[in-house]
C-alpha cells in the first residue's frame, strides 16, 4: 500500500522556521516526482515545491522561492521541505504528493498519491 506520512508541522511565529518531512513507501521512489502542495481555508490548493527523484530537478511557487528549500534522501525514500522566514500567509494545510514522472511540475493530475496533510500555522 502506498503511504506518504508527513511530519514537522505546528505553530510558529512570523520569521521563524519549520522543516517538514514526507516519508514514503509502497511505490518506486526513484521514478517519481515528490513534493508539497498547500491549501488555506477558502482558497484553492497551490503548488509549493516539488522535486524529481531521478535527477533532483526542482520547482518552487513564486511566493516561497528564496525562503523554502526542498531536498530528498533516496535511500530513506524521504522528501524534506525547509521553510524559513515564515509569514502569516504561509498558514495552510500542507500535503505531500507523489506521481510518476521525470519533470518537476505543479500539474496536479500528475500526482496520484497524496498524504493526509499537516497543519502549519504562522502567528504571533
Amino acid at each position: 500500500q502506498v503511504q506518504l506520512v508527513e511530519s514537522g508541522g505546528g505553530l510558529v511565529q512570523p520569521g521563524g522556521s519549520l522543516k517538514l518531512s514526507c516519508v514514503t513507501s509502497g511505490f518506486n521512489f526513484e521514478d517519481h516526482i515528490v513534493g508539497w502542495f498547500r491549501q488555506a481555508p477558502g482558497k484553492e490548493r497551490e503548488g509549493v515545491s516539488v522535486i524529481t527523484t531521478a535527477d533532483g530537478d526542482t520547482k518552487y511557487g513564486a511566493s516561497v522561492a528564496g525562503r523554502f528549500a526542498i531536498s530528498k534522501d533516496n535511500a530513506k525514500k524521504t522528501v524534506y521541505l525547509q521553510m524559513n522566514n515564515l509569514k502569516p500567509d504561509d498558514t495552510a494545510t500542507y500535503f505531500c504528493a507523489a506521481g510518476w514522472g521525470l519533470v518537476a511540475t505543479f500539474w496536479e493530475n500528475e500526482y496520484e498519491y497524496w498524504g493526509e496533510g499537516i497543519q502549519v500555522t504562522v502567528s504571533s
